[in-house]
Formats: C-alpha cells, structure tokens, sequence
C-alpha cells in the first residue's frame, strides 16, 4: 500500500461525519441526494472487517473512535447506512453464511471449528454463481475458518494465510496457491490491499477493448487479534489501548484507498462498495460505547454486542446519498442481493435462505425481511424489529436494543408479549433448526473451552 499519510486522507475528501439514530424512532429512509438509475450489471466491492461492531465506527455513533473513521462514514453519508444488520457472532458460521445464502443448520457451517464442514461441491458458492454470470472474482485477505481453497470456491485469483486469527508481520503467504515467501518481515494487509488495487487496474476498459465486471471480496483480518504495531503506529509502541485504536484508523484508511482507487481508475460510478463486519467487537481494551452507553454483549455472544454489525452500501448515482434504513438485514440476504445486482441467476433445487435487498440500494422499498435469525452451534434465535424468541423459549423485549434485551416473564400475559411469542415460535418451527446439521452438546463445549484459551492467550499476548 502506498504510504499515504492519514493527514493526506483527511484532505482527500474522503471524509464526513453523520449523525447516529440507534435507538431513535424507526424510519424506513431518509436520503438527501438523488437517485440515478442504473447504468447496468456494477462491478461488486464486498469489504468485511473483523471483529468490529458498531461502537467502532463513527457513524454509527461510535463515542470512542469517532474521529478515526472518516473514510467509512464518507460512504455512509455518500449511501446507506443500515441499523439492523446481523452476522452470527463467530468468524467461521459467518463466512459460510455469506458464500452460502444458507443458515448454519442447513449447511453444517455452525461454529468455528465445524465452519470446515460446508463443501464447495455441496453447496452453490456466491463467487461461483457470480462467474456464471460473467464476472471476474478475486478474494483477498483471510479465509480460514472455512475448508478448501477459495479458487475451490469459484474465486479465479486469491491471496491468503494459513490462520483464523490476525495475520499482520509474517514472512509468507499464498498467493493462488502458491506459497510466497519473503526475506523480509512484510505487514500482510498492504500485500493484500496492493493485490487488491492490481486486480481492480486490470478491470479498466479501453477504447479498444472491453473488461468483465469483478466481484471483488476484501476480507480483512483488521481489527483481529492479536493488535498489533500498524505501519503507521509509532515503532516502539506497546500500549495495548493506543495499538487497538491505530488497527481501527488502518483499516479505515485501507478503505479509503481503495475507494480512492476506484475513483482514480473512473471505476466508482459503476461499482457497487459494500462494507461489513463478521461479527461484534471484542470486549478488549476501553470499552466502547454509542452515546455514552455499551452495548449489550460481544464476540462469541448471541447478544446484540456479538451479532448486530455494521452495514454500509455505496453505489455512487444510485444509493441515495445519506440513507439510513431500519430494514432487517441477516447474512444470508448477500448472497441474493449480490446476485440480483449482477443480474445471475439462482440455483434451481437449493433453498436459499436469503432476501434481496436490492432494490433498497436503489432507493426502492423492496420487500425487507420481518425476521431475521441467528445460529451458533446449538443456540440459535430469531428477531423482529421489537422482540427476540431463543431456542430455549425465552423471549426479549428489544425496544432498547443495542444495549437492553429484556427478558420477559414466561407467564407474562401482556397481549402484545404473548402475540410476539406466538408469531416467532412459528418462524422456528418453520424453521426447525434442530432437525438440521447441528453438533453434540460435547463438541460445544470443546469449542467454548478452545475459544476461551485463545481469548486468554490473546490477552497475554498483549500485556
């Protein structure tokens, strides 16, 4: 990555600050630019953070960080910002959410360790769908948890690590399935990040010649632990606090980059950016808070702190700039959304549990979800826009959410209460979780007791 200094960025126009509605009144949109149709098929961009949850990012009200996200609440005031986005609340399930359009008990993919368990070859992968319909695919940065490769995944050219967890000063990785290795300590993330930029040159079209689209998927191992020096911390900086803070400002910037590259190649206009995260921040270091409050729970909790992440799409001349919607939006939605942008068609004989939200990226008010769910190995839930009904039968009033879920009395006789039960307790026996992929109560366990040895080594890693 070319070092651009964070000043450079500020300068760049890059930069906006945007006013949070967590917890205010619901409205669907409020967008203050107009609307451009369509100019056909976009390129795709679909960056996804790790380990960031809205209290990371300034336009989400983030009170800790937000003077470091200039970049990311450009495309926020630029498009639309989504308040009710969930992941599950692990890495791995969310990536086989993504490339599936699928719920975890449908494919297996049901926590970190079992995330190996979904199969190219059994499934309908998203970039594989997407090269169907003529486009170009590139990943870039991590992909573990998930098995295989991703060029076994319909991606034609990747780069890679060999772990789950953070990948920043190493001597190798593998690019297309070749190991590279280099004499000098290199930070991962810029080999990723100038991959990416040589994917997205070789994609300008010419008087002369014509390019595919691309479905580029940016995957950043930024925030993950274990934090890190950036390139642009000071070199002999340990304060755990100050490290994390600058890990939020590099990625921040890395977006800013390539959107700044898009620009500079005459890209951005026809290229839909989609920026998320895999699940909720950690808990580590100062707690982040959105107006003064922390949210309720974290990573690895089915928690609105572990599953509610952010959700930023900017298609210049057609996300209405500065949009804010309130729209249910789970993992599985990307897979048809991504595919109805790229005018691809769905598998025949798969259930895909995903919906469109398409037409919301151009302003329209499409057909959002009235549930979303979420899965981690044995526990799972589903939500509306005021209640949450979990596998066990307990229910939560949401009106506070992100940073209250009460839980209502099982004798409650509130009308209101007992018609909300009613109404998600048959989304779940729809559903029928259990009678899915699913794990013993022993493997649960295992993985509880691995992720918090690894929660513990990370913290003394720190230290």
């Amino acid at each position: 990555m070319n070092n651009l200094s964070r000043r450079e960025f500020l300068r760049s126009g890059l930069v906006a600050g945007a006013v949070t509605s967590l917890g205010g009144p619901t409205a669907r949109l409020t967008a203050s630019g107009k609307q451009a149709k369509s100019t056909g098929r976009p390129n795709i961009v679909f960056i996804l953070s790790d380990d960031y949850g809205l209290d990371g990012v300034g336009c989400y009200g983030s009170d800790r960080h937000k003077d470091r996200t200039p970049n990311l609440d450009a495309l926020a005031r630029d498009g639309i910002r989504f308040e009710l986005c969930y992941s599950t609340p692990l890495c791995g399930p969310t990536r086989c959410q993504i490339m599936t359009g699928r719920y975890p008990f449908r494919t297996g993919g049901l926590t970190n360790p079992t995330a190996v368990r979904p199969v190219p070859k059994d499934e309908y992968p998203l970039a594989r769908l997407l090269k169907e319909a003529g486009y170009d695919t590139c990943h870039v940065g991590k992909w573990r948890q998930m098995g295989d490769t991703p060029g076994d995944w319909g991606f034609d050219q990747y780069i890679t690590d060999p772990t789950a967890g953070g990948w920043y000063w190493q001597k190798s990785y593998t690019k297309n399935g070749q190991l590279v290795e280099t004499d000098n300590e290199i930070y991962y993330p810029d080999v990723t990040h100038d991959f990416a930029v040589d994917f997205l040159k070789r994609h300008v079209p010419t008087s002369s010649s014509k390019v595919a689209p691309f479905f580029l998927y940016y995957a950043s191992h930024l925030v993950h632990g274990p934090i890190l020096r950036t390139p642009d911390s000071k070199p002999d900086e340990k304060d755990p606090v100050t490290l994390y803070n600058d890990n939020v400002a590099y990625l921040d910037k890395q977006v800013g980059a390539l959107v700044a590259e898009l620009d500079r190649l005459g890209l951005r206009e026809n290229t839909l950016i989609l920026f998320s995260a895999d699940n909720g921040t950690t808990g580590s270091g100062l707690p982040n808070t959105i107006g003064g409050r922390k949210i309720n729970g974290q990573k690895g909790t089915m928690l609105e702190g572990g599953v509610r992440v952010p959700l930023i799409a900017n298609w210049k001349g057609v996300t209405p700039a500065g949009g804010v919607l309130k729209d249910l939006v789970d993992f599985s939605d990307i897979l048809p959304t991504f595919a109805e942008v790229a005018r691809a068609k769905l598998p025949e004989g798969v259930t895909i549990d995903g919906r469109s939200f398409a037409p919301q990226l151009r302003g329209e008010k499409g057909n959002p979800r009235k549930w979303i769910f979420v899965q981690l190995g044995r526990n799972w839930y589903v939500r509306d826009d005021g209640w949450k009904l979990n596998q066990a039968g307990e229910l939560f009033d949401m009106k506070d959410a992100p940073f209250v879920e009460q839980l209502v009395p099982a004798d409650s006789a509130d009308k209101v209460a007992v018609a909300a039960r009613k109404r998600l307790q048959a989304v779940l026996d729809k559903l029928n979780p259990a009678g899915g992929k699913t794990i013993s109560a022993e493997e649960e366990t295992k993985e509880k007791d691995r992720a918090r040895k690894q929660r513990q080594n990370q913290k003394k890693k720190q230290k």
